[in-house]
């Protein structure tokens, strides 16, 4: 099945929004967590982790194995809260490829290559994908290995399948975890990842990594939650590679350009429209989204030097471009609210000093960003 189909949070945007903030691979406790995603006591849980130990070793699971990850496992009650308040954030291309592709992405994408040229080279030659393609899945699904995620995943997938939405779902990723620990690619402590069970560098879940994770660097172990990326990023090539991946073919390109034949979409009315080919669709078996392919897409264009793109967005609902949100979210940090990147998308930070700019102005509180609020600022 598609690897990224049971993240409805993640179907529009990276993986750095669903999983922790560990910048690097050392062990944490529960101490370091979230209260809620602490081990809590739950008499349910206990009984249900009793039964499933049972089932585990039917499907081949040693007891040492099964006592060793569930020796400091428990319910978290944060990651069912998380799984139930999903919601699908609808953004526009534009405001998606602000945030997918933007300034820092591609400056730290562009380091990160160079840093790791020799690993890239070694990984395109092995298995014939665009090492920039893999460059632009690992920028966006963790922020380049800023952002790997921390939860236990034992303890996620085993309170997700005892008291989740798809509970047979994570049930299977919980036995494919139990399987990476019994065949030694990593410890209990290391196994780390999202809230939903997504792990390492390019956020691989238990059931894809044993079907796709390769041991790149030769050492006998399948690491993708380390420092060193060469294992994930192999894993990620070999993924995309056994999906159908055709080596020589770019993704596509914007429509007009001197890109690749095939067929054109236009994801936003009025917007930039797109010529893609069937590496496009590859890409999109690692999250079914077309703004997803075309964030990846676009940022490894980026990467690999190419200048940002030729045509244009229409206005937002409220009448202002991206140029003009830019301006509004600067004239705000102006004036000292903290509204996160100036990157033109209006989120939380930026609605929430709008109203209290608007209030500060005896102006209707909305929280809108429109012509009437940078009117205002000016």
């Amino acid at each position: 099945m598609n690897r990224r189909h049971f993240l409805a949070t993640c179907a529009t945007l990276s993986m750095a929004a669903c999983a922790g903030n560990a910048p690097t691979a050392q062990l944490i406790t529960a101490q370091d967590l979230p209260a809620d995603l602490r081990p809590a006591q739950n008499a349910g849980f206990i009984d249900w982790v009793a039964r499933f130990k049972s089932r585990a070793g039917s499907a081949g699971i040693s007891s040492a194995t099964i006592d060793a990850a569930f020796a400091d496992a428990g319910y978290l009650r944060g990651v069912v809260a998380r799984d139930g308040s999903q919601i699908q954030t609808r953004r526009t291309l534009e405001e998606y490829l602000s945030i997918a592709t933007s300034d820092e992405r591609i400056r730290k994408g562009r380091a990160a290559f160079s840093r790791h040229a020799t690993t890239f080279s070694a990984i395109e030659t092995q298995y014939g994908v665009d090492a920039y393609i893999v460059a632009a899945i690992w920028g966006m699904e963790s922020q380049y290995g800023e952002k790997r995620g921390q939860i236990p995943v034992i303890s996620a997938t085993a309170t997700l399948a005892f008291d989740g939405r798809r509970g047979n779902f994570y049930e299977s990723q919980l036995l494919a975890a139990l399987r990476i620990l019994q065949r030694g690619d990593t410890t209990p402590a290391q196994l780390v990842g999202s809230w939903a069970g997504a792990m390492g560098h390019t956020q691989f879940i238990p059931t894809s990594y044993q079907a796709f994770a390769v041991d790149f660097t030769g050492d006998g172990r399948r690491d993708i939650w380390g420092d060193d990326p060469a294992d994930a990023l192999a894993s990620t090539a070999s993924y995309l590679a056994r999906n159908g991946w055709r080596s020589g073919l770019k993704w596509g390109a914007e429509a007009g350009t001197d890109g690749p034949s095939g067929r054109t979409i236009q994801p936003q009315s009025g917007g930039v429209r797109f010529t893609v080919t069937r590496n496009f669709d590859v890409v999109k078996t690692y999250n079914n989204s077309d703004l997803y392919a075309l964030g990846v897409g676009y940022l490894a264009d980026r990467i690999a030097g190419a200048g940002p793109l030729q045509g244009s967005f229409p206005p937002d609902a409220n009448g202002l471009t991206r140029t003009d949100r830019i301006d509004l979210q600067r004239r705000l940090a102006a004036r000292g609210y903290d509204i996160g990147t100036i990157d033109g998308v209006v989120g939380a930070k930026t609605e929430a000093a709008i109203r209290d700019f608007q209030r500060r102005q005896r102006l209707a509180v909305t929280g809108i960003a429109t012509a009437d609020v940078l009117v205002a600022l000016r």
